[in-house]
């Protein structure tokens, strides 16, 4: 371990980090250094480079609040990024650093969102164990609901009543690449009336974001008429599609539009991949579930994968020492 160097994020390494992106075995698009940076101006960066001589070995991107770290704020998860030819005892060894580093520099506690398993290539279970034995907490637990795509799930019955409405309604969907519609006239509207919130990305974000990954951000609406009624925003890995925008209008139970847009999108716009992630029904940090909202989910097959939340103090490096027998 005393090979590695724990180094801070600049500018400068822009390239290297993303680069590095590309051979890891657990890093979706939004740890490029364009996505983490839309909101630049609300988070102070700390991420972390983890080096072997001139060697990259892991990243983990982060965020400051005074003598806390946190990976991340400003994305849906985190945690160190791993390589897909790195070993147990390597990550071991990056771990210890990192922690040793920040306590170094006065850093009392790192904070992780774990990545969910399904987003990643290889398995990736080495930080379960090794938070396990820094006595990290687990200080709050979200659910996802998943699909897993080769395991033919089942659809509902109300589901496919809902596709047949809308069906027999004539609602078509169509893929844009503008945010315009949806934002203005249907998800902005339905969260400030439902939860007195906005969207997490504001439409010129969200707009910038397409403009960087129009692979992986993608758009698709529903008409009825040629008026929108209903959207999702896909975030797309490689993996996984994940609906990270869901929303219709207050006739949505009566077209169908939420049932017939999903049915469209898992059977024939993204079969090829393992999972399709609806997101989260999670209320109030974790501890509560919007009962109809996962009703719904789990009306096409969905199941519950769930993400934890580490808290971990860094002192606690030195209980890595002597793992191995």
């Amino acid at each position: 371990m005393d090979g590695l160097k724990v180094i801070r994020y600049s500018s400068a390494d822009f390239e290297l980090w993303n680069q590095f992106l590309k051979g890891s075995k657990n890093a979706p698009f939004l740890f490029h250094r364009n996505f983490m940076e839309y909101h630049q101006d609300r988070f102070e960066d700390f991420s972390l480079m983890i080096f072997s001589k001139d060697k990259l070995l892991s990243l983990l991107p982060a965020n400051i609040v005074e003598k806390e770290v946190f990976s991340h704020n400003g994305l849906t998860y985190g945690g160190l990024i791993l390589s897909k030819s790195i070993k147990f005892e390597k990550v071991l060894e990056i771990y210890k650093a990192v922690l040793k580093y920040l306590n170094q520099n006065n850093i009392s506690q790192l904070y992780i969102k774990q990545i969910p398993k399904i987003y990643s290539k290889l398995p990736t279970e080495e930080m379960d164990y090794l938070l396990h034995l820094t006595k990290a907490e687990i200080y709050r637990v979200d659910t996802l609901s998943v699909i897993k795509m080769n395991s033919n799930p089942g659809i509902s019955s109300n589901r496919i009543e809902g596709v047949k409405r809308a069906e027999k309604l004539g609602l078509t969907i169509e893929e844009k690449n503008d945010f315009e519609e949806f934002w203005n006239e249907i998800l902005t509207i339905n969260l400030k009336e439902k939860h007195n919130a906005e969207p997490v990305h504001s439409l010129e974000e969200i707009t910038n974001l397409k403009k960087s990954f129009p692979k992986n951000i993608r758009q698709f609406n529903v008409y009825q008429d040629e008026q929108i009624v209903a959207g999702t925003t896909i975030f797309e890995s490689k993996n996984v599609a994940h609906s990270q925008y869901i929303s219709g209008n207050e006739l949505n139970n009566q077209l169908g539009s939420l049932d017939f847009l999903h049915y469209q999108l898992i059977k024939n716009v993204f079969p090829d991949k393992e999972y399709f992630d609806f997101g989260t029904s999670n209320e109030k940090q974790g501890m509560n579930i919007n009962k109809g909202l996962q009703f719904w989910k789990e009306g096409f097959g969905a199941r519950t994968v769930t993400q934890n939340f580490y808290k971990v103090a860094t002192e606690n490096f030195n209980l890595l020492d002597n793992i191995f027998i």
